[in-house]
């Protein structure tokens, strides 16, 4: 819902679709985007998918699939995407659409005469216990490493099995800030990253606990322990690594390689952690 009455003094409810760009160099000026109010009475599958399939006609190619962040609509968009044939998944890498979202917010929601300024709270989840990775795909090694954000313009030249980015310029970092990242190195490590690619990766994020441990957000609500951090120097790097993320929005990579020595990616990833 959003923070506008309609006549009969009810929360008008909005749809937003929004291309996701996959890649670093995807230009962000010409994503498709859709949008479409209705009244609280007429939601449901049935008009939900409707208003897909319009989006779908009007846009320039058809999706793959359809990432979506609202936990709580779950079974109404996963129905209606499962009768048109299309994956639903619940994601956190909806960033554009959460960049879209924040602008109508400040910009365009205020400018309606029914605008009522915070009708929209959030919803908030209990987060479940931290999942341990599967035996066979837990890394052997892992270490802190950072970028400047100017190296990932080459990112599309990479060699990279399984992975997927975002435009930074959607985020406005200056070129020279350094993004931090985490590399794990395994000897299993295109089971592990191909593993990892089906999960919806969200962010990697340091849980001073006890017990202290790295974690990684995957899905909608899922977590899984990537590192228990035992003695106080991995301590130290792991918080080290938190106050590098907040130096540049929250950005941050996951790379997965076989050893320190190669040259290509099982697996590259660049996150963001987000309030949702």
């Amino acid at each position: 819902s959003r923070p506008i009455l309609d006549e009969r003094q009810k929360k008008l409810w909005e749809l937003l679709i929004c291309e996701s760009p996959l890649d670093i160099n995807h230009p962000t000026d010409s994503l498709y985007r859709y949008s479409e109010f209705t009244s609280n009475q007429q939601v449901n599958s049935i008009w939900l998918k409707s208003a897909i399939e319009k989006a779908i006609a009007d846009a320039p190619e058809a999706p793959q699939k359809i990432r979506f962040f609202r936990r709580q609509m779950n079974n109404m968009i996963t129905k209606a995407c499962g009768e048109m044939a299309i994956p639903a998944v619940l994601s956190r890498r909806t960033y554009a659409l959460n960049q879209w979202l924040q602008q109508r917010m400040e910009e365009v929601y205020p400018t309606y005469s029914n605008y009522q300024a915070g009708a929209s709270p959030s919803v908030q989840y209990m987060s479940p216990a931290p999942q341990p990775l599967p035996d066979a795909l837990i890394g052997e090694k892992w270490t802190f490493v950072s970028l400047e954000t100017e190296a990932f313009t080459e990112m599309s030249e990479w060699d990279i099995d399984f992975g997927e980015a975002f435009p930074l310029s959607t985020i406005g970092l200056a070129p020279n800030l350094q993004i931090p990242g985490l590399i794990i190195y395994s000897s299993r490590a295109k089971p592990l990253a191909a593993w990892m690619s089906g999960l919806e990766l969200a962010f990697v994020k340091f849980n001073s606990g006890p017990p202290a441990r790295l974690l990684l957000e995957t899905g909608g609500n899922d977590c899984w322990i990537l590192a228990n951090l035992a003695n106080s120097s991995t301590i130290e790097e792991a918080k080290r690594f938190s106050e590098a993320k907040s130096k540049v929005k929250q950005v941050h990579f996951l790379a997965v390689q076989s050893n320190p020595e190669s040259e290509s990616f099982a697996g590259f990833w660049l996150l963001q952690e987000i309030n949702i």
